[in-house]
């Protein structure tokens, strides 16, 4: 097992083993890889996260510490081949410069330059405030920001509809059993009539009112013929698309009565 030295900070750990560099057969493809910076938005992100992680104070900033660590981590990146964003390679330039600034000596007589720091302190404390809100806002409830509820007001009172509690194929079963029923009054006496569906529709609604049920059978006149009942319940169907007419059965299986809607 490799031990890592002092200078070699291991970049993996595979089956327990530390690694302190990759192998160099080690293929890693252009997009399989991201910038591993999951809670860094940015380099003054990855300055803050430094700094905080020390407990440094940021107006009195350690910059030749804090360069040696950012530096590690764009070397890091760029050992395992991660892309790095230009604005990463624009700040380090900008620590090894404050850095200098600080280390090179003033000439005597020269006036006493402000603090390389001030203008990336001014920047920190700026970020600082603005994700500090930024969390803030992230906390609040999302109704209202992110999700906006719509209410319509309608005017109209609304329009209650009688859905019939028999479904089609009941019907269907009821008007079988009428037409095995009419078999019975078969004859061969043909006599040719007009038979109307808006007819008989009207005829139906006289038969019937809002206030008694009526049972489904007996709507029906088997001495029609069967074209005579096919008019018949064709002429029940579109009562109950028009929600002429209320169709209840009490459990499975009972008889179907239709009575006038209110």
């Amino acid at each position: 097992m490799n031990t890592p030295t002092d200078n070699e900070a291991p970049v993996a750990v595979v089956r327990g083993e530390t690694l302190t560099r990759l192998p160099e057969d080690l293929y890693i493809p252009p997009d399989a890889l991201e910038v591993f910076l999951e809670t860094f938005s940015g380099p003054l992100d990855l300055l803050l996260y430094l700094i905080r992680k020390q407990n440094l104070d940021i107006l009195d900033i350690p910059i030749a510490e804090v360069t040696r660590q950012y530096m590690g981590y764009v070397e890091l990146m760029q050992a395992v081949k991660l892309e790095l964003a230009a604005e990463y390679l624009v700040m380090a330039a900008m620590l090894a410069e404050i850095k200098s600034r600080m280390l090179l000596p003033r000439p005597a007589g020269e006036e006493e330059e402000a603090d390389p720091r001030a203008e990336l302190v001014r920047r920190l404390r700026e970020y600082e405030r603005y994700r500090t809100a930024a969390e803030s806002l992230d906390r609040l409830p999302r109704v209202g920001r992110e999700v906006h509820l719509v209410v319509i007001e309608n005017d109209q009172p609304p329009v209650k509809r009688i859905e019939p509690n028999v479904s089609l194929f009941e019907l269907m079963d009821a008007f079988k059993e009428v037409l095995v029923r009419a078999e019975l009054y078969r004859h061969h006496h043909v006599q040719l009539e007009p038979l109307s569906v808006r007819e008989r529709m009207t005829r139906i609604l006289a038969r019937i009112n809002s206030e008694a049920f009526v049972s489904f059978e007996d709507m029906f006149d088997l001495n029609e013929g069967r074209r005579g009942l096919v008019v018949t319940f064709i002429a029940i169907l579109e009562l109950l698309k028009e929600s002429l007419v209320v169709v209840v059965q009490q459990e499975p299986f009972a008889p179907i009565h239709l009575k006038a809607a209110a």
